[in-house]
């Protein structure tokens, strides 16, 4: 088979001419579904445990541990104002309290101090939750370790990808910067056009690897401007935003690197469509003063831009045998 056809990033030459939209999410998640493999929704959970912030992550374990306990006490509620005895010297009257007190004793084994169930119902109930809790405590507990100990790459990718002058002609740029307090060596980045080719009766997406001014950095500790310079070589020759808008062009970032604290590979993935490529604009400096001169970028930049001057729009490369839409 000829290169080009083998050229598809894995997704397969028959499946690649049927999606439609973006191959990656802004987040860099893939936009495909597997069906036949049932609802795997504890598998599910587990990933989104991992990857939700750690404020949610945080509210949703204490919610559903109150959640719980909240219903243990409505179930010695239920059994009556007898079920549970001993909270006079605690000095817990209300009756919910009360319950909810002994509950979130049983629940964590903490202890529910002079407080004992009355009855067989309410020790079988004690029983239960006596298993239940401790597996909740070592689970929430488990989830907490896994997060902690994942390899977790913490690259930010500028929101837009732009096309600036660049050596008397023309580049396409985006940015990214490693937001951990890590360091990370031996970074590389990858960048693939995904467009549509050939007339509009018998158009093919095709794939592209662009060729990038620099590929791989040794030390990636503050930010990095990916330039592919869009010369007579590049497939972007003489290409437009109308160019772009018919083709329906993406570029697929993938970005990976040796994350030093944990001794790991770790990657990150993004995606620019036409539509989040900007034209004749340039990113603005990153870099700040620092009163002890160590090199001090500010993050909040990122995304900024600077209006270039009158004049400077650099004319694009010549676009023989370009294809067509």
């Amino acid at each position: 088979m000829a290169d080009q056809d083998l050229n598809d990033l894995g997704f397969g030459q028959v499946a690649a001419q049927q999606v439609h939209g973006r191959f990656l999410s802004k987040d860099g998640t893939p936009n495909t579904r597997k069906y036949g493999l049932g609802s795997r929704r504890w598998a599910r959970f587990y990933r989104r445990a991992l990857d939700m912030p750690w404020p949610g992550f945080l509210l949703w374990l204490i919610g559903i541990e109150l959640l719980a306990n909240g219903v243990f006490a409505l179930a010695y509620l239920a059994l009556g104002p007898g079920a549970v005895a001993g909270s006079d010297l605690m000095g817990l009257n209300d009756p919910f309290l009360r319950a909810f007190g002994f509950s979130v004793g049983i629940f964590t084994t903490v202890g529910t101090g002079t407080m004992h169930a009355i009855g067989s119902t309410a020790n079988w109930l004690v029983a239960v939750e006596s298993v239940g809790g401790p597996f909740y405590m070592i689970a929430g507990g488990g989830l907490m370790i896994a997060r902690l100990m994942r390899p977790r790459s913490r690259v930010r990718f500028s929101q837009s990808a732009v096309v600036a002058p660049y050596r008397g002609g023309r580049g396409l740029m985006f940015r990214l910067i490693n937001a951990g307090l890590s360091d990370m060596s031996e970074t590389r980045v990858e960048v693939n056009l995904a467009w549509f080719e050939g007339p509009e009766e018998n158009r093919k997406r095709q794939f592209h690897k662009l060729t990038l001014e620099r590929d791989v950095v040794e030390f990636f500790t503050l930010h990095w401007t990916i330039v592919h310079p869009i010369d007579g070589d590049s497939p972007l020759r003489g290409a437009t935003p109308d160019r772009l808008r018919a083709a329906d062009a993406e570029f697929l970032v993938v970005a990976t690197g040796l994350d030093d604290t944990f001794a790991a590979r770790v990657s990150a993935r993004t995606s620019y469509t036409w539509e989040e490529t900007r034209w004749d604009a340039a990113f603005a400096s990153m870099f700040v003063a620092s009163v002890d001169e160590t090199l001090t970028i500010d993050v909040d930049r990122l995304d900024r831009f600077d209006r270039l001057p009158e004049g400077a729009t650099s004319k694009p490369a010549p676009a023989e045998s370009i294809p067509s839409a």
